[in-house]
């Protein structure tokens, strides 16, 4: 069972959250998504969602994280190569 916790008021007692309680949330939208007109649900989920706010280390992880895929990715690309002989 899921058990993320929340604070209330003070924040002295954290709340567990139920499983069921979320699965009741989803539902919920999930119904109201339901009944949009085509054309509203494309409008809807074509609206582009705001770019997410990174601490600089996070940013710097992703940087190197592309150097790295970019790096591997000619490795793969020589060694095909060279192999084709």
């Amino acid at each position: 069972m899921r058990t993320d916790t929340h604070t209330v008021g003070d924040g002295a007692a954290p709340l567990p959250i139920r499983e069921q309680d979320l699965q009741a949330e989803e539902r919920a939208e999930d119904q109201l998504i339901m009944h949009l007109e085509r054309d509203q649900f494309v409008a809807e989920t074509a609206r582009p969602v705001p770019r997410a706010a990174l601490s600089g280390s996070a940013v710097a992880g992703l940087w190197a994280l592309r150097v790295f895929v970019v790096l591997v990715s000619a490795m793969v690309i020589y060694t095909f190569v060279v192999n084709l002989r």
